[in-house]
């Protein structure tokens, strides 16, 4: 290759890396941070922190790909509950962990977590919290999914309660007019529930969860009538009634447990596999997102981005609160 062929390819690569550095620092001056957090905030105590997390979440990823919805959704059912406190990770009988909705991400996605925190504090111990390493296992399994990076405020505090209890998250068989107030609450809204539905473009759900939408839609008898004939009888099929069997959420992406480009797309037309992904198309807000997301895959991307971001944000412990745990499965002893 001639001379100047490499230099053309190395100006393109250094503007294609100045434009992603340039997309971050923008990306971070929206985001009005809550103390604690603080952009790098480990950058003096534990320099490699982040690098110690993608490197695990990479290495398990790769031994079973399931890990990345899983790990997207222990965020959701952390935050949600007590805040961002890593409480769902707590061990004991009546724990958030033991909520029916959280089943699916017990087990493996667990102990990687557990995998991630013994490396952490075998290298800067008794400094990375918990509630930060699920956000950047999260993060990085985003990328791994074949979504875009994005930027993670870390310094969370872990709640020191073990008294946590068994919580009722909103189950995936609900009403839109029920979740986004929900959302609400929390400090989010309606941009940002139809962006992290679209989460639902990989991993899978239990027959369980739609059981009702394709035998006894509101207790009718019948199915529900949103859904596309053909694609109704292909669930039917699957999920027989009183069925256990699991069903993708994005059947176009499948076994890849990719972040796909179709799922707006099914939602448009009326083939979602959850009624609360269905009932994206019947709201007007959220009908005009799902189709700027369909029209451009980047877009969603980049808005799932900013979206986990700000989930991340809700209700933290104050600096004076909380600890960091040595295992996050259980509080420190006083």
């Amino acid at each position: 290759m001639r001379a100047s062929m490499w230099w053309q390819l190395l100006l393109s690569m250094l503007a294609l890396v100045s434009s992603c550095a340039a997309r971050r620092i923008q990306a971070e001056a929206t985001i009005e941070l809550p103390p604690p957090l603080q952009w790098q905030f480990y950058q003096n105590s534990c320099p490699d922190a982040e690098k110690y997390v993608r490197d695990q979440v990479e290495f398990y990823w790769k031994q079973d790909r399931t890990l990345a919805p899983k790990l997207i959704r222990i965020v959701y059912s952390d935050c949600f509950v007590k805040g961002c406190d890593a409480s769902v990770l707590l061990d004991g009988p009546d724990s958030e962990k033991k909520a029916p909705q959280n089943a699916a991400f017990l087990g493996f996605t667990l102990e990687v977590i557990d995998k991630i925190k013994e490396v952490l504090e075998q290298h800067c111990p008794g400094v990375v919290s918990c509630a930060d390493i699920i956000n950047l296992a999260a993060r990085d399994a985003v990328v791994l999914a074949g979504g875009t990076s994005y930027p993670v405020p870390t310094g969370r505090r872990d709640g020191n309660s073990s008294t946590a209890k068994s919580v009722d998250l909103p189950l995936q068989a609900v009403s839109w007019g029920s979740v986004v107030p929900y959302f609400q609450e929390k400090g989010l809204d309606v941009q940002d529930l139809t962006t992290l539905l679209g989460g639902h473009s990989l991993g899978k759900t239990g027959c369980q969860f739609v059981a009702d939408r394709l035998y006894n839609f509101n207790k009718t008898g019948k199915p529900d009538p949103s859904v596309d004939p053909s694609f109704l009888s292909q669930l039917r099929e699957q999920c027989p009634p009183n069925s256990t069997n699991q069903v993708y959420l994005n059947p176009d992406s499948g076994s890849s447990y990719s972040l796909g480009k179709t799922f707006y797309s099914r939602v448009l037309n009326h083939r979602a596999v959850l009624g609360i992904d269905q009932q994206i198309a019947a709201n007007n807000d959220s009908y005009q997102i799902a189709q700027r997301y369909d029209a451009s895959f980047e877009d969603f991307k980049e808005m799932f981005g900013r979206s986990m971001t700000r989930l991340g944000l809700v209700k933290l412990l104050p600096g004076d609160q909380g600890e960091v745990r040595k295992n996050c499965r259980v509080v420190n002893a006083k």
